[in-house]
């Protein structure tokens, strides 16, 4: 990291922070290494703009340890910020840093008063994140157009989630008018907080199934719950004990065509920078040659990467 790069970070912040954005979103994407010395930055705003007011808190992430002379330098820009008048009239509550590369994710408070579980708004719907406990906060943000893909799609369906964490294509599946959704991951703490997310926004429950099961052992019972229109496949690249991408992807893919109807749709994911969109091209007509390649869902604009392949792969394929 370059802090005489810094500048180009701060300017990105004041032009976004003029008119924040009404929902939450990324104003800052150094992943996306169009910045050169900035790659691993990033900043997330978290305001929902709820009952008419504006609650925002600007989340600024470093993956990766810097050098103490960048570290300095970026605290000194925060510090300089939050006595700005854009700052002062964004509507802003908090500033945070979080240090992804440290062990267990902390995350400082440099300004304001941290609210730990905010309520956020995409698309007119309601999600509760938590700060401070996890290295994520509850929703990935670059996969916006994916959950309002989802949303236009789910009217009448039913629909599987696979790897469902908090809920979020759920969510959206059931604001689209989804028969039923059944939400499947591991981690029964994410589902909780998916119900507190449909709860959130008045969605009727006994439309939506939440298993806490590992997949590769829950085979019957998510058949039994079938046949989907629409199956949703997100997994981590790695979740220990249970999933690695490149080894059990494929597993999932040649399960399929037994969970579908014959006119089903799968939206498969890939969020991995070393992995392109052949893998899932190339291992779905291995795997399940009755589903067609479709299409790739754009990304959300502010997560442009140099390399498209490198940024996260969401593809459409169709039966029948």
């Amino acid at each position: 990291m370059d802090a005489t790069a810094l500048p180009i970070f701060q300017a990105q912040l004041l032009t976004a922070l003029a008119e924040p954005p009404a929902d939450i979103r990324r104003l800052f994407h150094g992943r996306g290494r169009r910045w050169p010395g900035l790659e691993q930055l990033t900043a997330d705003w978290l305001d929902g703009q709820l009952d008419g007011r504006s609650d925002g808190q600007l989340l600024v992430s470093l993956f990766r340890e810097p050098e103490p002379e960048f570290l300095d330098a970026l605290l000194t820009l925060l510090t300089e910020l939050v006595s700005t008048e854009i700052w002062q009239q964004s509507g802003a509550t908090a500033l945070l840093l979080q240090h992804r590369s440290r062990e267990g994710s902390p995350l400082e408070v440099l300004w304001g008063e941290l609210e730990p579980n905010p309520v956020v708004r995409e698309h007119g719907l309601n999600y509760q994140l938590t700060l401070g406990r996890n290295q994520n906060h509850g929703l990935f943000l670059d996969m916006r157009a994916g959950r309002q893909w989802v949303r236009e799609q789910a009217k009448g369906k039913r629909v599987l989630n696979l790897f469902a964490y908090t809920c979020g294509f759920s969510v959206a599946a059931v604001a689209g008018g989804a028969d039923h959704v059944v939400n499947l991951d591991m981690a029964r703490s994410s589902l909780a907080r998916g119900r507190d997310n449909h709860r959130l926004n008045h969605h009727d429950l006994s439309k939506i199934s939440f298993l806490g099961h590992e997949l590769f052992k829950s085979w019957g019972k998510v058949r039994k719950l079938g046949p989907y229109e629409l199956i949703i496949i997100d997994p981590p690249s790695f979740q220990k004990g249970s999933f690695a991408l490149t080894r059990d992807y494929h597993k999932i893919l040649r399960r399929l065509p037994e969970l579908l109807t014959e006119q089903g749709t799968v939206l498969a994911c890939v969020n991995d920078p070393d992995i392109d969109c052949r893998f899932l091209i190339e291992g779905m007509a291995e795997q399940a040659p009755e589903l067609r390649f479709v299409e790739r869902l754009d990304n959300p604009p502010e997560f442009a990467d140099i390399d498209n392949e490198a940024g996260l792969k969401a593809l459409v394929f169709a039966q029948g």
